[in-house]
């Protein structure tokens, strides 16, 4: 790997948390430069605006996130048993630092930043299409119920994930994930194929 893009991926690596947890608006380029390390006129050799930096560092962060959410998940065959692997991946593993980037970023830009809410968009389906293809496939292998509509469950997931997480920051005491978590499970379990 050249110098080049080794830099290029300290400084992306240094600014998507300080991305995740200011926002947008929140985070200045001097913020990333003193995390860095570099001088502001290096930052835009390798990036040609802050906007630029902010994509890169949001597909930094839910690259980071989505990869231990779907940690192992390929070890396991049965769908339901897959679907319930992610819930405790979501639930249990330490968040992206500063809390869900695609959160954040739906949060942050609802009414701003378009490249970054076209990034939370693409993000979100991205993750829907991955959770609605397990259901598939698992009614396929009949083990998920044929009635079940994947879109629906897929989004019932993620909604009460994401939720739960939102509610979480504001009083981590109640537990709100942990009970998604069950609750999803015991959800996964309704809807799996009951032979006759």
């Amino acid at each position: 790997m050249s110098k080049g893009i080794e830099t290029r991926n300290r400084i992306i690596a240094k600014a998507a948390p300080l991305f995740n947890r200011k926002g947008y608006e929140g985070c200045s380029m001097q913020d990333i430069v003193e995390a860095v390390g570099l001088e502001k006129g290096s930052l835009y050799g390798h990036f040609p605006n802050k906007e630029a930096l902010a994509v890169a560092a949001f597909e930094y962060a839910w690259s980071e996130t989505s990869g231990a959410r779907m940690a192992k998940m390929d070890m396991v065959t049965n769908a339901i048993e897959k679907l319930k692997l992610h819930v405790t991946n979501v639930v249990s593993l330490p968040s992206f630092t500063g809390g869900c980037p695609l959160l954040n970023s739906i949060v942050d830009n609802d009414d701003g930043n378009v490249a970054l809410k076209k990034m939370a968009r693409d993000a979100l389906k991205e993750w829907r299409l991955y959770l609605q293809s397990i259901l598939k496939d698992g009614q396929d292998k009949e083990e998920i119920r044929a009635g079940v509509n994947p879109e629906e469950v897929a989004t019932v997931m993620i909604s009460l994930l994401e939720g739960a997480m939102a509610f979480d920051r504001v009083d981590r005491k109640l537990g709100f994930l942990e009970q998604a978590g069950k609750h999803l499970n015991f959800y996964l379990d309704t809807i799996a194929f009951q032979p006759q």
